[in-house]
Parts: structure tokens; sequence; C-alpha cells
């Protein structure tokens, strides 16, 4: 289960260990992520408080930009390239925020395959594409594979004959 993010916190609700120049925050609640937190060489002079201080101040100037962001999903032009082959990370990765796609069965034991453009990725390829965007959120939209190039109505709604 994906834990919940850092957020601001008092010295009572946290636990402060120092590795290096890093500074390691562990939340008492354990389903909130520890962070690796780095500081530099100064760290090791900074008491516990100064550290969360810090901290705080990130998270607070992190959620301030996180209000502020306006998300725009570039979408490459259909013809062109949407993936592209990381040499040195050996793997695909997508050149925008919108990725048309279908999905076939033509796997070893019927697993998935999904063709995007004119190749083929295992599902192992594609998880890795995916985990490009580790941390990001995702929506999948299924439609006829001739219309993945257009925007389709979406209803929010339970669906019906749901059986």
């Amino acid at each position: 289960m994906r834990k919940k993010r850092p957020h601001v916190a008092s010295l009572d609700q946290v636990k402060i260990t120092r590795d290096g120049e890093y500074a390691i925050i562990e939340y008492a609640d354990a389903g909130v992520s520890t962070t690796n937190f780095k500081i530099g060489p100064e760290v090791m002079e900074m008491s516990d408080q100064q550290i969360l201080d810090l901290f705080n101040e990130t998270l607070e100037a992190m959620d301030q930009l996180r209000r502020e962001y306006e998300h725009v999903a570039v979408e490459i032009p259909i013809g062109q390239p949407q993936i592209s082959y990381f040499e040195e990370g050996d793997q695909w990765t997508p050149r925008g925020g919108v990725l048309r796609c279908v999905i076939n069965d033509g796997g070893p034991d019927g697993e998935p395959t999904i063709d995007i453009d004119d190749r083929e990725l295992s599902l192992r390829e594609f998880g890795g594409l995916l985990c490009t965007h580790a941390g990001w959120g995702m929506r999948i939209v299924f439609v006829p594979d001739d219309e993945i190039h257009e925007q389709p109505t979406i209803e929010v709604r339970e669906p019906e004959n749901e059986e």
C-alpha cells in the first residue's frame, strides 16, 4: 500500500537521525513515508528542532508550489513518436504526458502487450515506461482501438448492468 506523503509535524511526531549529509525523518505514524532529507555536512551540528523547522519549511514551500501548479498534459501529434528509448536506463520513456496505445494479449501465456506507435511493448517494458512517472497519478480511459486519438466523453456515475 502506498504510504502517505510527509506533512508538517512537531518533534513528538517524528524521530530524526543523521547519516552523512542527510537527516532521516521517520514519522511515528508508520503510514507516512520516511524521508532522507539532504542538508549537507552542517546537519551534524544542527539540533533536531532546527532540522525539523527546515524540513517543515520545505514541505510548506512544496505545498505552495502544488497549489499554484497548473498541469497541462502534452499529447504528441499523430505521426510523431510518442516514446523514445533511453539507452542508459535500458527502457522506453514517454515523450509527452498522454499515450495513445492498444492493448493486446500476444505475450507469453496470453500476457498483455501494449502497442504504442509501431512498437509492441511487453508488460515489463510498459511497466518500466510507467515507472518514469513514479509518484504521479494516472487516469486510464478505455476507448475503441480506432478512436485512441479522440478525447472521449466521460461520465462520472456507477456502471449500468454491473453483475
